[in-house]
């Protein structure tokens, strides 16, 4: 089996990208419909703290670690393979404009806005109204940066099994 930089390269992109599909559908399937049970102070506190904790290394590694390794991955397919090249160039596109900038332009604004409220001093008329703004975009944003993520990472793994299927073992 070829355990070159351009295979090491080629798993990591394929591994990364499916992190990245992975923790967003989980979200969408454990945690926003558990929050959806939360009282709106309650679910707005909750935002806020994820919001922060999130921003740590290990998410950076797969958020931006999966376009760094799709780039160059399809760098590296550029004048070998003309078909897995297409398809890691496609996921590179799908992910940075379906997941990193739906991202930037959409759920980061939004929870820059939550971040800026001081919840305790807001009414519960307030509170609801904020609440059902923030909560019906983001999980829609969400739900279009998942969709992305999943395609990109199904894409990805179209182009490994090419590899592989090329590859005696």
């Amino acid at each position: 089996m070829d355990f070159s930089l351009k295979t090491i390269i080629l798993f990591a992109a394929v591994v990364l990208t499916g992190l990245s599909a992975g923790l967003f559908y989980a979200w969408s399937v454990s945690v926003i419909p558990g929050t959806k049970k939360l009282a709106d102070l309650t679910y707005l506190e909750t935002m806020q703290s994820i919001n922060k904790a999130i921003l740590n290394p290990g998410f950076f590694l797969i958020f931006f670690g999966s376009i760094i390794f799709l780039i160059v991955a399809s760098i590296y397919e550029f004048h070998t393979d003309k078909l897995v090249f297409g398809l890691l160039l496609g996921s590179a596109i799908t992910y940075l404009i379906g997941t990193i900038v739906i991202t930037g332009l959409g759920n980061v604004p939004l929870n820059d806005q939550l971040d800026l409220l001081r919840l305790g001093e807001m009414s519960a008329d307030r509170l609801a109204a904020f609440r059902e703004y923030y909560e019906s975009n983001w999980n829609r944003w969400h739900l279009y940066r998942t969709i992305f993520a999943v395609l990109s990472f199904l894409t990805t793994v179209c182009a490994i099994l090419v590899q592989i299927k090329k590859i005696k073992l």
